[in-house]
């Protein structure tokens, strides 16, 4: 059974936080050519700490998809990393979450779960419905063109803070996504839309917490 789940750095297994670096790096090294650094066929960097919690997909014990999320009154990308894509950035006053390294094994997805599968919404849905339990104003990111098509049919209510260019000379787009029940609600319908079968109370409980190792 697919389920998303919710787990901190230091609670992560040995098999799966190589398994999910694998996969990052088959994703944005392998496949889209960021300029990311990678040791042992895995990429991590600095930024993936104790600070650093991961909703994860998960299916028959393999992972399909995920981001990592940090609050942003910790060490974070877009104070560091991100900064020199944009000039002059202000980021809003409130409290908020970052989510960054998000990604959907195509593969995985479509070997397990079916090409119809909305994965990528689910995870949009998992991120707003962390941030309202935990009382998040929202959540920044910073998204390619090709991801802001995506963000903008899925019904999310998404702000534009600032466009930028990235390290390949592409525009990027530091995003505020807001944490409100309409954009939880137009995403759970975009789902349903997708994918009749998909139970609300699931879509509702996600991500789960992991009491024990992932």
């Amino acid at each position: 059974m697919f389920n998303v789940y919710i787990a901190n750095f230091s609670s992560l297994s040995q098999e799966k936080s190589e398994e999910f670096f694998m996969l990052r790096k088959n994703i944005f090294k392998d496949r889209l050519q960021w300029a990311v650094s990678c040791t042992d066929e895995k990429e991590f960097d600095c930024f993936d700490n104790e600070t650093a919690n991961y909703i994860c997909g998960i299916i028959n014990g393999m992972i399909i998809c995920g981001t990592r999320i940090i609050d942003m009154k910790y060490h974070n990308m877009l104070d560091d990393t991100f900064s020199a894509f944009f000039e002059d950035i202000e980021l809003p006053s409130a409290n908020f979450l970052e989510s960054t390294r998000f990604f959907v094994d195509k593969e995985r997805t479509s070997l397990l779960l079916g090409k119809r599968y909305p994965v990528t919404l689910v995870l949009f849905l998992s991120l707003i419905n962390y941030a309202q339990r935990h009382h998040y104003d929202g959540v920044l990111a910073v998204a390619s063109h090709p991801m802001m098509r995506i963000i903008r049919k899925s019904g999310w209510n998404v702000d534009v803070l600032k466009t930028g260019m990235s390290e390949k000379n592409e525009p990027v787009y530091l995003l505020l996504g807001h944490a409100d029940p309409a954009s939880q609600k137009a995403l759970k319908d975009r789902i349903a839309g997708q994918y009749h079968s998909e139970d609300e109370n699931r879509l509702n409980d996600w991500p789960l917490p992991v009491n024990t190792c992932l």
